[in-house]
């Protein structure tokens, strides 16, 4: 592989916390193979503690929404456009964009347009919608690495280099997580039904989703009046619009809110109920049956029926290729309809053990050891080259 000639200079941008764990578990997983690679570009806390120097705040990255990114738009073509200049003139051995596809597949054209090596960690969904983008990705790219098995197959039918090297989280989540144990850790009954809400990491999320939630709750506990509820919310701000919503039902549930702790929030209940997202995932690694519930604004939903060319919107089924778990999507998202299939999965006990067969059997397809595999595909992407 030719390191020791000099050290590896890797170039790598990440552009939000996920991005930032992921290429944090790679700088280390490359760090046992290479130690003296030196790494910089723009990086989290993680992948800075992992010894990564980052030019930028990553912050500057982390813009949500299209208005967001219209008003930071100026500044990130510069940081972008700086970036690019950096790179040209003191050129990495390769160059790894960790997700954040709208920055960084441009960035990663000009680089390997001048010569190069470049990959990139995380697919966008482009084989939901703007297919188009494949040969644009085809242009930016020496290879695309997947954390999800449909997606290297749609990569290998367009002809790209791809490898998929599974999802870190299925390396970190046992086969069996004891559901008393996370229930007791939790401070929370062990007798009676226990249902998880999780609607959304993202303030218009919770604020489009908690009205019919806790409307779902409250119709499950006409049914089953020993039914108890667990809502982990991913921040302050979220807490605050959830409190608001609970507020205004003026209902009497027992609801224990919790800040972060989602994934002990899932593990200790019989159902779930979430905002389609990487929730489904962490939720289907957990064995837990879930309704997923997928609202949007009203114009952003008209734009992406005309776009979106996908069967299934949560990752459980489009890892399953069959319809696993019931998906609400838009006005279908009512009180009446969450609350029925809910009641649904805690009335039939049978079903969710067919359920946790399958989510096992994709567990663990999606466990291939994703850092070492990762940093494995970056050193055979260098070491084709003869680097």
């Amino acid at each position: 592989m030719g390191n020791n000639t000099h050290p590896l200079h890797i170039g790598i941008v990440a552009g939000e916390a996920s991005g930032d764990l992921l290429g944090a578990g790679l700088i280390e997983a490359l760090r046992e193979q290479a130690p003296d690679t030196m790494f910089e570009g723009i990086a989290g806390p993680r992948m800075q503690e992992a010894g990564c120097f980052s030019l930028y705040p990553m912050e500057r990255l982390s813009v949500m929404g299209i208005a967001e990114v219209v008003r930071h738009l100026p500044g990130l073509l510069s940081m972008r456009r700086e970036l690019g200049e950096h790179f040209l003139n003191t050129p990495p051995d390769i160059f790894i964009g960790v997700d954040a596809p709208d920055f960084n597949l441009a960035l990663e054209r000009k680089l390997k347009r001048n010569g190069i090596r470049t990959l990139h960690y995380v697919s966008p969904s482009v084989w939901a919608w703007r297919q188009y983008r494949v040969r644009k990705i085809a242009r930016s790219i020496d290879c695309m690495l997947t954390l999800f098995p449909f997606e290297e197959r749609f990569y290998r039918e367009q002809h790209l280099p791809v490898r998929c090297v599974g999802h870190p989280l299925a390396d970190l989540l046992a086969d069996e997580i004891d559901q008393a144990q996370a229930r007791q850790h939790l401070g929370l009954d062990n007798n009676g039904g226990l249902v998880a809400l999780l609607p959304g990491s993202r303030a218009d999320e919770v604020k489009r989703l908690a009205g019919p939630f806790i409307g779902a709750a409250a119709r499950c506990r006409e049914r089953k009046p020993d039914l108890e509820f667990v809502v982990p919310l991913a921040n302050n701000r979220c807490r605050v619009l959830f409190e608001k919503e609970l507020a205004r039902a003026r209902t009497a549930i027992p609801m224990t809110l919790l800040e972060g702790k989602s994934l002990e929030a899932m593990a200790a209940a019989d159902a779930v109920l979430l905002a389609s997202g990487t929730a489904a995932l962490e939720c289907m690694l957990l064995k837990r049956p879930m309704v997923v519930a997928y609202r949007l604004s009203s114009l952003t939903y008209r734009i992406a029926q005309r776009l979106v060319k996908t069967r299934y919107y949560s990752l459980p089924n489009l890892l399953a290729g069959q319809p696993v778990v019931r998906e609400l999507i838009q006005d279908e998202v009512t009180a009446d309809n969450l609350g029925r299939e809910l009641m649904k999965i805690l009335d039939d006990p049978d079903h969710s053990v067919e359920v946790r067969a399958i989510f096992a059997r994709i567990h663990d397809d999606l466990r291939r050891d994703a850092n070492r595999s990762a940093a494995q595909a970056v050193l055979d992407t260098l070491g084709h080259h003869g680097g």
